[in-house]
């Protein structure tokens, strides 16, 4: 009875119990892939899980401005697994008309250079990060959840661990080269943070969206710290760069620069929450 009726139905239904029965047994990777492809910036995000770090140096380590440790709670949010790359950063400026940052390798346009397209893009401002990060329909990730990525749960000094900083496990304490000095993203895996973030020790400095506050940590919340209220034209800078020496690129080491800062160890990454999908 059934082969009978579907023989018998007119051929537009047959069609739509075709297409219906295709939609409902099509995996759900599917419509991640099919998400995927709309990414504006389609590079792979890491998922950093909700709960509690040890955030900060504990007495007797590291710089005052890292003191006092404690416990900070984030809830779960998602970041780029590599730094922002001049091949991406190409494709922001010529989707939006944003002006390209200085090139640091020498007198020509960024753009007409080959063989850079996978070094972080550095030279850029905080505006700039925060631009391309609102492009992406993401957002800077704040120092805290920075953080976080860097040296997960177990207080580590290094994204890797705590052994001294190699040349396997970071790009720094360099002087400049050109084209030589910054290393594509994501090519010292000896330098992964326990998430699989990458290069988060040396290479480039990334921009975070919190201002500075030498001493915010003393009075800073414990839940989903967001950064101090306005204060000067100062904001946080992460991570170290190729110039950094080994002390400056610890998990906890907090850099600064005025918003309009630009130079050649400076680039970014960006993250996104997980509550909406949205930036905020």
């Amino acid at each position: 009875m059934t082969i009978t009726l579907w023989h018998h139905a007119p051929r537009f239904f047959r069609m739509t119990l075709a297409v219906a029965a295709v939609v409902a047994f099509t995996p759900w990777v599917s419509l991640d892939a099919m998400a995927a492809a709309k990414e504006l910036d389609p590079v792979p995000m890491i998922t950093i899980p909700a709960g509690e770090f040890l955030m900060g140096s504990p007495e007797g380590q590291g710089r005052l401005d890292e003191r006092p440790q404690r416990a900070v709670y984030l809830d779960a949010f998602v970041i780029d697994q590599v730094e922002v790359t001049n091949a991406r950063y190409m494709a922001f400026v010529k989707s939006t008309g944003h002006r390209t940052p200085p090139n640091p390798y020498g007198t020509g346009p960024l753009v007409s250079l080959i063989g850079i397209e996978h070094l972080p893009v550095v030279q850029t401002t905080w505006y700039d990060a925060k631009a391309y990060c609102t492009w992406a329909k993401k957002r800077l990730p704040t120092e805290a959840e920075w953080e976080k990525a860097a040296r997960g749960t177990d207080g580590r000094l290094y994204p890797w661990g705590n052994d001294p900083p190699m040349a396997m496990r970071a790009n720094f304490d360099r002087e400049w080269e050109d084209e030589k000095t910054l290393h594509p993203v994501g090519s010292v895996p000896g330098g992964d943070s326990p998430y699989g973030v990458k290069d988060m020790a040396g290479n480039a400095r990334e921009w975070v969206s919190d201002w500075y506050d030498a001493e915010y940590y003393k009075d800073a919340p414990k839940s989903n710290p967001p950064g101090p209220d306005k204060k000067g034209v100062v904001r946080s800078i992460r991570g170290g760069s190729w110039h950094s020496p080994a002390s400056d690129i610890t998990t906890t080491a907090r850099g600064r620069g005025g918003f309009a800062l630009q130079t050649h160890g400076t680039g970014f990454r960006c993250a996104r929450s997980l509550d909406n999908g949205h930036s905020h």
